[in-house]
């Protein structure tokens, strides 16, 4: 047996058996790659020996988690099993259901891939799973050779955003383009259509289903006029972020078409002011930057939650994103083409840099043949290490999830997996209402519920076919997909008055989350005192803006209700006290 040399703490030699059911937990944990946004990737085997006998992933922010349906399926084969997960569990339930669902069904033993990054689920799944005297290793601490490796690059590799937003406070970004064998994007009248193969293009596609965000400059959209969309029917849409300082663009282009997709236009404070409004009335989003630059934009994606930018851009916008050491990744696809031109244009602008020895060396440098073209990717930053110093045999995790007494007095909440993320309208519980007919229906969500309610009563076919479909679709970013695009391209489909009415949606769906779920209200109950904000920057209505400029009426619902909860408490405890004095 191997030892720790900081500590003699063993080493479990790991098998190619291990080593092959994890690949297969990162495969899995990859499968809802393009129909959802991106988020922490989670797949789960479980396995006696060889055999596989369950598997399960995480579909998507505000769904159920991996481990819960692989302990599912098993059934009472879990018991005495061993359970592969690429990532510690983290849980936005509220309740340690994935942990307890392994707890529960027996499973003997757990290889955990690696450690969750967001610090207030780092360890915590380690830590009760070992409390409950199951045997937890992980790979890098407990388990260390050869076999292993190839999994542990693996497990890291597929949730690189996590581990870069993480330690770098910013969206995992990466650089795209397509080039000709001399290195050109363009020829020297600025025609590039097209410079890669129509294979190409395909995965340019994919890639842009993966992210969050697709960045361009203005350049591109007077240029290129691009749609940059997935041209996928379904699945994930991400937003198309325009960076201008001038606001010198075209009055029509594809990109304030937003039945395509959201566009954000950022600027520079104060630009441009009579453009910007006639961009709000087509509904395009704009947000102004006391100094815009690449570092700026990203901060910003990052405070909205975003874990991957796509960069689409020339090489005047290439070049300081760079710069400012916001580009992680960079792919490149190089046709078998040469179109010349001393002014054709280049994929990177100038770096300042006059020396070769100057030049940035990419990491993982990675080759493929894509149709005619070459396709070669690598990393401008390592993917971030979070590894422990400490042995995980003798780490403790502290409890990581804030309460009102040690926190501050404002706390906040916005996607699932975040710290209190159970708070949120996308948090992954069933809720049953009464509908117009007078019976219960279950949605899978406060906002599958909320989103359907635009159209009930609505005597249309497509009004009425939009909320089947949001009843069965997978996850709350789904549902809520499905409801903003009918509502954004039929807005005469939504019911009356819905904009007077939606407040108390919301607050009778989030009443009854509370109400079946006493761990949520003990949750909600324990940070009474502080002030509670859905820290959503963009959303002016439910969250509180990026500077505190919204209305945060999540929040303030959420506070309604934690008050009814708190005099619920005291009337019962006024109640118990009198018939106590009563006895006496």
């Amino acid at each position: 047996m191997a030892f720790c040399i900081k500590n003699l703490t063993p080493l479990v030699t790991c098998s190619s058996v291990d080593s092959g059911h994890m690949l297969r937990a990162v495969e899995l944990a990859d499968k809802s790659a393009g129909y959802t946004a991106p988020h922490p990737n989670a797949g789960c085997v479980i396995a006696r020996g060889s055999k596989v006998v369950a598997e399960g992933f995480l579909y998507g922010q505000g769904t159920r988690a991996a481990e819960i349906k692989a302990v599912e399926q098993a059934k009472e084969l879990a018991k005495g099993s061993t359970a592969y997960v690429n990532l510690e569990p983290g849980d936005c339930h509220g309740d340690d259901s994935s942990v307890n669902a392994i707890i529960q069904a027996g499973v003997s033993k757990v290889v955990v891939g690696l450690r969750h990054p967001l610090k207030h689920f780092r360890g915590k799944a380690i830590k009760a799973l070992r409390d409950a005297k199951i045997e937890v290793n992980v790979l890098g601490e407990d388990l260390q050779n050869r076999n292993i490796q190839e999994a542990l690059r693996a497990c890291q590799l597929v949730n690189a955003p996590l581990l870069y937003r993480e330690a770098c406070r910013i969206p995992f970004s990466v650089l795209k383009y397509a080039m000709t064998l001399d290195g050109k994007i363009a020829a020297s009248t600025g025609h590039a259509a097209w410079v890669s193969s129509k294979t190409s293009r395909k995965r340019v596609f994919e890639a842009r289903s993966r992210s969050d965000a697709i960045v361009v400059g203005g350049n591109t959209v007077r240029r290129d006029n691009p749609r940059l969309t997935t041209r996928q029917e379904g699945g994930h849409l991400p937003a198309r972020i325009v960076m201008s300082r001038s606001l010198k663009l075209p009055e029509d282009t594809n990109l304030w078409d937003i039945s395509a997709g959201h566009t954000i236009v950022v600027t520079q404070h104060g630009a441009n002011r009579t453009f910007q409004q006639r961009l709000a009335r087509k509904g395009v989003e704009v947000v102004e930057f006391d100094m815009l630059t690449p570092k700026a934009v990203m901060e910003y994606c990052y405070d909205r939650g975003f874990l991957c930018v796509l960069w689409e851009c020339g090489g005047s916008l290439s070049a300081p994103a760079i710069e400012s050491a916001v580009i992680h990744k960079v792919i490149a696809f190089i046709a078998p083409k040469i179109i010349g031109g001393v002014t054709a244009p280049g994929p990177v602008g100038d770096l300042g840099m006059v020396e070769m020895t100057q030049a940035l060396n990419l990491s993982d440098v990675s080759f493929e043949q894509i149709g005619p073209d070459m396709l070669i990717s690598g990393y401008l930053h390592p993917i971030p290490d979070l590894m422990p110093i400490i042995p995980a045999m003798e780490a403790s995790a502290p409890e990581l999830m804030l309460s009102a007494s040690d926190g501050p007095n404002i706390i906040s909440f916005y996607k699932a997996w975040n710290a209190y993320g159970a708070f949120s309208n996308f948090s992954p519980h069933p809720i049953k209402m009464i509908s117009t007919r007078g019976d219960y229906v279950t949605w899978k969500s406060v906002e599958h519920y909320y989103q359907a309610q635009k159209f009930e009563g609505v005597q249309d076919f497509l009004a009425q076919e939009c909320i089947e479909r949001i009843k069965s679709a997978e996850s709350p970013e789904e549902a809520a997909r499905i409801g903003r695009t009918l509502e954004r391209q039929r807005p005469e489909l939504v019911r009356d008055k819905w904009e007077s009415v939606k407040i108390d949606v919301m607050y009778r769906a989030l009443k009854c989350k509370f109400s079946m779920y006493p761990h949520l209200s003990s949750l909600l109950v324990s940070t009474a005192g502080s002030i509670l904000v859905e820290a959503s920057p963009h959303d002016l209505f439910w969250g509180g803006g990026q500077e505190g400029e919204g209305l945060n009426h999540l929040g303030r619902l959420l506070m309604r209700i934690r008050a009814e909860l708190l005099e619920d408490d005291s009337g019962s405890s006024r109640i118990n006290l009198s018939t106590r004095s009563s006895i006496v």
